[in-house]
C-alpha cells in the first residue's frame, strides 16, 4: 500500500526531554523508554467516510508523538494499517451500490491526501488487510493449530472459527478495566455477537468468518477454508509481524480501548506468551459535533476534505486540533474554527518581522509542554506568548523569528 508523502522535518537546536505519556492500566503517567527505536502501531480508518475530525484528531496526535519522540533522539519503526476488508465497508458499498473495492480506493486516497494536508508524518508501513492477507491466515492458522479455537456452522454451512478465551494465560478486561457485563454490554454496541448460540463466552473474538454467499472470500487452508478474517486479528498479525511484542505504543481512538485493542492484545498473547502487548496506549479522546459523538453511525461528520474544499487552510485545523488536548472530549464548532483562523495569522504576522525576542525560551517551554503527556494546548499557548511578546514588544534576536519556525514545523508540524 502506497502512504503519502514524507514531510521534511528541520532541526531545532537542543534535545527534546523524556516523555512522559498517560497509562491506560494505571490511569498515571508513566515514562516512555522505547531504547534507541521507538515501535509503534496505528489502528488505521475503515475506509469510507473518511477523513472527519475524529480521524484527524487521532492520527495528528500520533503524530505529536511521533515528532516527540524524534526530538528526544529516536528512530521510528511504525506501522499503520488499513481495514479495507469489513463489514461496515462491505455495507456502505451496498447501500451506495457500488463495488467495495472502489469506494476503499476512493477512500483511501482522500485519507492519504488529508494527511499529506495536514502534515502527518506517514507510517515506515503502510499496510492493506487484503494485500497482507497471507499474514493473518497464518497467525489464525497458528491459534487453531495450537488448540486455542473452536467453530462454529450457521444454517447455511459456513463455518466460523473463534478464540477460546478462557485458554489465554492472561484476563479479559486487564487493558480497559471492565467486568464481564460491561464487556458484554460493549461488545453489542461495538460489532461483536456476543448472543451468537453455542459461543463459549459471549466476548470470544470472531477469528475466521466462513465465505457467506455474495461476500468476498480468501483461502485460508485446511482448517479454516474460504473466508475472511475477523477484525482485531489483522492488527494483531500486522504489529507482530513488523513490531513484535511487546512494541511501545498503539494509538486509536478511545472508542477502540474494548474491544479491538482489548482482543488485539489477548490474541497476541496466545500467540506469542509475551505478556504485553503494546506498552503504552494513546487513546484520543472523542470528538463532537452538533452534540452528540462524531460518528459514521450518527452521520454528524466534518470532514477534513470538505474544509479543506471550502478555502480553510490544513495548518489551522491542524491548529484547532493541537489545541485541544488529545484525552479530552471536545466538540467541533464554527467559532473554535475561527478562533484557530486568527490565532494562525497573529503566529504568521509575528513570524514576518526580522528580529523578535529570544527563541530558546518558547522552544524550551513546547518540549516541556510535549514532555507532558503531549500537552499540545500548552504548547500553542507558548507560541501566542512569543508572538504577544514579538508584536507588542519586538526583541533584537535576529534568529528569533527563524528559530520558532522551525520548531513550530519540527515539534508541532506547523508549516506556517
Amino acid at each position: 500500500m502506497i502512504s503519502w508523502p514524507t514531510p521534511f522535518v528541520p532541526a531545532v537546536p537542543g534535545t527534546g526531554a523524556e516523555l512522559f505519556l498517560h497509562d491506560q492500566r494505571t490511569d498515571s503517567l508513566r515514562p516512555v523508554r522505547p531504547g534507541r527505536v521507538a515501535r509503534i502501531y496505528a489502528c488505521g480508518v475503515t475506509p469510507y467516510d473518511s477523513t472527519h475530525l475524529g480521524h484527524a484528531a487521532t492520527y495528528v496526535a500520533g503524530d505529536l508523538l511521533h515528532r516527540t519522540l524524534l526530538d528526544a533522539g529516536h528512530e521510528i519503526l511504525s506501522v499503520q494499517n488499513i481495514t479495507d476488508i469489513d463489514d461496515p465497508l462491505l455495507e456502505r458499498a451496498d447501500r451506495d451500490g457500488v463495488d467495495w473495492q472502489d469506494l476503499a480506493t476512493a477512500s483511501i486516497t482522500l485519507f492519504r491526501d488529508d494527511m499529506t494536508a495536514l502534515a502527518v508524518i506517514p507510517p515506515t508501513h503502510y499496510l492493506g488487510v487484503v494485500e497482507s492477507m497471507s499474514v493473518v491466515v497464518a497467525a489464525v492458522r497458528s491459534l487453531v493449530d495450537r488448540g486455542l479455537t473452536y467453530a462454529l456452522t450457521d444454517d447455511s454451512g459456513a463455518r466460523d472459527v473463534y478464540l477460546d478465551l478462557s485458554m489465554v494465560s492472561a484476563p479479559a478486561g486487564a487493558l480497559s478495566g471492565l467486568d464481564h457485563e460491561a464487556m458484554v454490554g460493549l461488545s453489542h454496541a461495538r460489532g461483536g455477537d456476543p448472543d451468537r448460540p453455542g459461543k463459549r463466552d459471549p466476548i470470544d473474538p470472531l477469528l475466521w468468518r466462513g465465505e457467506r454467499s455474495g461476500e468476498p472470500a480468501w483461502d485460508g487452508g485446511d482448517g479454516l477454508g474460504r473466508g475472511r478474517p475477523g477484525w482485531h486479528i489483522e492488527c494483531t498479525a500486522l504489529a507482530l509481524e513488523h513490531l513484535g511484542a511487546p512494541f511501545d505504543v498503539q494509538i486509536g481512538g478511545h472508542d477502540l480501548v474494548f474491544p479491538h485493542h482489548e482482543m488485539s492484545a489477548l490474541q497476541s498473547v496466545a500467540l506469542t506468551g509475551a505478556p504485553t502487548y503494546a506498552d503504552h496506549h494513546l487513546y484520543q479522546a472523542l470528538v463532537a459535533y452538533d452534540g452528540e459523538k462524531m460518528s459514521k453511525s450518527k452521520g454528524n461528520l466534518v470532514f477534513v476534505s470538505a474544509l479543506r474544499e471550502s478555502g480553510v487552510d490544513p495548518m489551522v485545523i491542524r491548529a484547532l486540533i493541537l489545541g485541544q488536548h488529545y484525552r479530552r472530549e471536545w466538540e467541533y464548532t464554527d467559532d473554535l474554527l475561527r478562533a484557530a483562523e486568527a490565532r494562525v495569522a497573529r503566529w504568521r504576522e509575528a513570524l514576518s518581522v526580522n528580529t523578535g525576542p529570544d527563541a530558546q525560551g518558547t522552544i524550551d517551554r513546547i518540549r516541556a509542554a510535549l514532555a507532558d503527556d503531549l500537552d499540545g494546548p500548552s504548547a500553542l499557548e507558548a507560541l501566542d506568548a512569543w508572538a504577544d511578546r514579538t508584536l507588542t514588544a519586538g526583541g533584537h534576536h535576529d534568529d528569533g523569528p527563524g528559530l520558532v519556525s522551525r520548531a513550530m514545523d519540527a515539534l508541532l508540524g506547523l508549516r506556517l
